[in-house]
């Protein structure tokens, strides 16, 4: 027979069944703080109290909007925790250059289109994008409002894009500009105001050190250091463009340092990325003399002279009166040939139809070498003159580069690899598409050119390439000690029975010497 079951039991059963299952809609969670009993509480009443449709369909939206409702942000005792993010503070300040400004008139605004010297960033990346070779096109145009932005704020009278350096913390959008003539400002800190410096700092102190060379003279140093390269002027040589960074569109424009010499000669031996902070120092073996705002402009100036390339025949040299032959070698400056037809698309693809535009930078460190044993000579006082003329140092062989215009044909290869190579954007279609070149020496530095319109750009890292791995040079060897003898040893002082045993001894031997000296007089004395 089957057992009954009494229904108080049954009903015990179900009353703790009850109890731990509201036990368990009851337990928090360990993230929210809520619990689901609670929760469906909240949802059932909110469903009740507005009575929806098809509250089947949106229940799982009810459910979220009651836990948004339920969440409170953590607030400081003092402050309230800021909700902005890089991207949001980027957009803050990009709304600037969306936003159109002043409320010129239209006479005004095409009097002003017509005169800018801002270049149509949009229509060289629309053939850059062709080849494949490019930003993106919200940022390029954010870069053209950006120029935009340096052009209304600066009086120039050139400005280009010339390319974009990455870095590991940012990046650097570099702008290529020139100033109208006589609005260039000039340096803060000249060389002059320098040297002035120096000469009033530490008078004092040389007054101190003539007095006590006097009293006790201490040798002099024949050592000489090194004559310094003068660096090149405005407008010349590397220094012939401006450059300005900015780290992100929107952001305030920078301007980069003069280059010197010394700058070129040591960014030639060492390689960095960049940080994207210009007041980075340069830690590096040989030491780099400045911080990576003089890094990165001594690297423009290496690509600009490697990589900008135009067709040839787009620049002449100008018809001077006067002029030697001899001269054309050492031109720096050129013009735009009027009579240029331009060149057809399938010859852009050799190289001998493109040529150098920007000067070769020589290994002195400039583009123009300079003599500086005669500039030396030059500077010697009167009196030293004459010392200087019985050991005159060898004149030094100048430096030649490439002259200007010269054909990119003629660039050496790296480990047989050529330093460009030309293609066509597309070969479907050749009869619309355009010729491209890339350096193999500088990734990232590409030309195109199409009828009569070409253009530059950079885009990468600022290295150039290499076929091995960079090392850096190992430190100079350490100097020898000087060796030490007899002469230069120090030794303790004797004591007073050395000193009485070394004069017994010195008398002995001064007496021995007279006796021997008696003797032999005594000896002469018989002879005779």
């Amino acid at each position: 027979m089957e057992e009954t079951v009494a229904p108080e039991m049954l009903n015990n059963q179900r009353d703790l069944a009850t109890s731990n299952a509201k036990a368990y809609l009851l337990k928090n969670s360990t993230k929210s703080n809520m619990n689901l009993y609670d929760h469906l509480a909240r949802v059932l009443n909110k469903v009740l109290d507005e009575r929806p449709e098809n509250v089947v369909d949106m229940f799982e939206d009810l459910s979220k909007d009651i836990k948004r409702s339920q969440f409170s942000k953590k607030m400081d005792t003092l402050r309230d925790e800021p909700e902005s993010s890089a991207a949001f503070d980027l957009a803050e300040i990009q709304k600037v250059l969306l936003s159109k400004g002043g409320a010129e008139g239209s006479e005004g605004q095409e009097v002003e289109l017509v005169e800018t010297p801002l270049p149509n960033v949009m229509e060289l990346a629309f053939y850059f994008e062709q080849a494949g070779v490019g930003l993106s096109r919200e940022e390029t145009y954010c870069i053209y409002l950006a120029l935009k932005q340096l052009v209304d704020s600066q009086p120039l009278q050139k400005c280009r894009f010339w390319g974009k350096i990455l870095g590991t913390q940012g990046n650097y959008i570099v702008a290529e500009v020139e100033y109208r003539e006589g609005e260039e400002e000039e340096e803060e800190g000249g060389e002059d105001d320098i040297d002035e410096a120096e000469k009033d700092y530490g008078k004092d102190d040389d007054e101190d050190k003539e007095r006590q060379e006097d009293l006790d003279p201490l040798p002099k140093s024949s050592y000489k250091s090194p004559p310094v390269v003068p660096k090149e002027d405005n407008h010349t040589g590397v220094n012939k463009f401006i450059y300005f960074v900015c780290s992100e569109p929107g952001k305030p424009w920078i301007k980069l340092p003069q280059l010197t010499p010394a700058h070129i000669v040591a960014a030639r031996d060492i390689k960095k990325f960049f940080t994207g902070h210009l007041d980075t120092p340069i830690v590096s073996c040989p030491p780099f003399p400045g911080n990576e705002a003089a890094y990165l402009r001594a690297q423009i100036a290496r690509i600009s002279a490697g990589t900008h390339i135009s067709p040839l025949g787009f620049y002449q040299f100008g018809e001077e009166e006067g002029e030697e032959e001899e001269e054309e070698a050492v031109r720096d400056s050129f013009e735009e040939n009027p009579d240029f037809e331009g060149t057809p698309i399938s010859e852009l693809v050799d190289t001998s139809t493109w040529v150098h535009h920007v000067q070769h930078i020589l290994p002195q460190g400039r583009c123009v070498w300079v003599n500086l044993a005669q500039k030396k000579e030059d500077d010697f006082e009167e009196g030293e003159e004459e010392e200087e003329k019985e050991e005159e140092p060898d004149e030094p062989e100048p430096e030649v580069g490439p002259p200007l215009l010269t054909p990119v044909s003629e660039d050496a290869e790296i480990n047989n690899t050529p330093p460009w190579t030309g293609k066509l954007s597309s070969n479907l279609i050749p009869q619309h598409a355009v010729a491209v070149m890339k350096s193999n020496l500088w990734p990232g530095a590409h030309a195109f050119a199409t009828g009569k319109k070409f253009e530059n750009i950079y885009l990468g890292w600022g290295h150039k390439y290499s076929a091995e791995n960079y090392s850096p040079p190992a430190p100079a060897l350490l100097q020898q000690e000087y060796l030490s003898g007899p002469e230069i040893t120090e030794v303790d002082d004797p004591s007073v029975e050395e000193e009485q045993a070394l004069k017994a001894a010195l008398e002995e031997q001064k007496a021995a010497v007279e006796e021997m000296e008696d003797m032999e007089e005594e000896e002469e004395e018989e002879d005779d």
